[in-house]
């Protein structure tokens, strides 16, 4: 069933991320046409789920080069179906003409993928760590396939900015940074969620990649009137914060 009018614009969070269905997607992208508001929407939600997949990108072991191509040069492979008898026939003969090096060749390009695929779920489904990093992954996806998500952004003080994608309805948000400076030595940056009444509750500490970018943290209990606050802290992190906040970005409903 088609989206309602009035519901389309609640529908930029899962167009961003294709989560659409078919006759949503094709009402939905006649309304982007005309609808500014929601286009600059879906662009902010597209470039923020590329640097939070960027950022919670897994580097493949050193390893799993040599044992994806051993696996390519021992994988054999079947013969398309439908096939005559006499055209396999032919076939086998044309391919014992090749040189060793030639079929072992054409083995790897032809499983290269299949292998990479199979080579990476048995490594990743036997990481506690990863599989961990994946239920984040998937509660940061929900906030920003959410029908409410919006995104803000504020510049920092120290330089760079701050993201966030906001779901009041879930009452959580996305933080992650762009091009903002490296702390000073053994400091860190931490996440606040600040409350109207003053009080602030630490929703995890920053962990920037080397372009400056920072691994996305999921704040929860985030309600209309608080504030999301960063702040410089000793490394490991702080009960309370101790230093001036770097960003202040107020949440509105």
């Amino acid at each position: 069933m088609s989206a309602q009018r009035h519901e389309l614009h609640l529908l930029t969070g899962s167009y961003a991320l294709d989560a659409l269905a078919d006759d949503e997607q094709a009402d939905f992208e006649q309304h982007l046409a005309r609808c500014l508001s929601c286009a600059e929407e879906v662009t902010g939600l597209r470039e923020t789920a590329a640097r939070l997949a960027l950022a919670t990108a897994v580097t493949p072991p050193p390893e799993l080069r040599s044992r994806v191509l051993t696996a390519a040069l021992r994988t054999r492979q079947l013969s398309p179906p439908g096939r005559s008898r006499q055209a396999r026939a032919g076939q086998r003969h044309g391919l014992r003409r090749l040189s060793a090096a030639r079929a072992g060749l054409t083995a790897g390009v032809l499983t290269l993928a299949a292998a990479v695929a199979f080579l990476l779920v048995t490594q990743l489904s036997t990481n506690s760590q990863l599989q961990q990093a994946r239920a984040s992954n998937g509660a940061i996806a929900a906030v920003l396939a959410a029908p409410d998500a919006r995104i803000e952004s504020v510049p920092a003080t120290v330089g760079g900015t701050v993201t966030a994608v906001m779901s009041l309805r879930d009452g959580e948000a996305v933080v992650t940074t762009a091009d903002i400076p490296s702390p000073p030595r053994a400091r860190v940056y931490q996440l606040w969620v600040m409350t109207a009444s003053g009080a602030a509750r630490s929703a995890g500490l920053l962990t920037l990649t080397s372009t400056g970018s920072a691994v996305p943290v999921l704040a929860s209990g985030v309600l209309p009137g608080d504030q999301l606050g960063i702040t410089v802290e000793p490394a490991g992190g702080t009960a309370q914060p101790t230093t001036t906040p770097v960003v202040i970005m107020p949440v509105t409903a």
